[in-house]
């Protein structure tokens, strides 16, 4: 018999200042994304799955996720939701200065599938350094999200952001799927198929 994955589903951020804080998640729309949230949170308990809560905080006079302010609450959709580990980070990627690595290391984790927020920010570089780790990456392609971006580099939509994201991702660091398949890979003990650079460039060979 063939040993299927070794998961833990991360839940990055899903707290008040992304929903009716200073920084709405634009797309996927909450309505969308909350749901599947809690919809992968409850599979992966009823399936043995470890679930990671994160909550970013920053100081006291930060303009967002400040200490001890509203938009630094976990948000209700995962407040209450039933969890093996609730962390606290202070930096962008969930391994940076914090025992995660440790955490999951100890539990025999070769896949660590991500839900949350930003796609572009927090998400994607736990991504990267999940993979860069040598841990299989799933990322809920629905229960993750983005906003619209303005740099000196351009302006993108927040769904611009979150597919370009996506593209990216799906190419070389993590499987990319919708929450309901990601669901039903758990259920099953089957893994998501696996990121292809080289299939990813097949256009430029064409």
């Amino acid at each position: 018999m063939i040993d299927g994955p070794h998961r833990a589903l991360l839940v990055i951020d899903v707290q008040r200042e992304y929903v009716d804080g200073s920084l709405p998640i634009g797309y996927p729309p909450l309505e969308q994304s909350l749901p599947n949230v809690k919809a992968a949170v409850e599979a992966a308990h009823g399936a043995g799955v470890p679930v990671v809560l994160v909550r970013h905080v920053d100081v006291a006079d930060s303009p967002v996720f400040a200490e001890g302010s509203r938009g630094a609450e976990l948000h209700d959709t995962v407040a209450d939701a039933a969890h093996d580990l609730l962390m606290v980070k202070r930096e962008v990627s969930c391994f940076a200065g914090t025992h995660l690595a440790a955490w999951l290391g100890e539990r025999d984790v070769d896949t660590l599938a991500i839900a949350g927020f930003m796609t572009q920010h927090c998400d994607e570089s736990t991504a990267r350094d999940a993979a860069d780790l040598g841990l299989s990456v799933e990322f809920l392609s629905d229960a993750t999200g983005a906003l619209p971006l303005t740099s000196p580099g351009g302006a993108l939509s927040a769904r611009e952001v979150h597919e370009r994201t996506l593209v990216v991702l799906g190419s070389g660091f993590a499987s990319v799927a919708p929450t309901d398949a990601w669901i039903a890979a758990v259920e099953s003990g089957s893994a998501l198929p696996g990121p292809n650079l080289w299939a990813a460039t097949e256009a430029v060979r064409a």
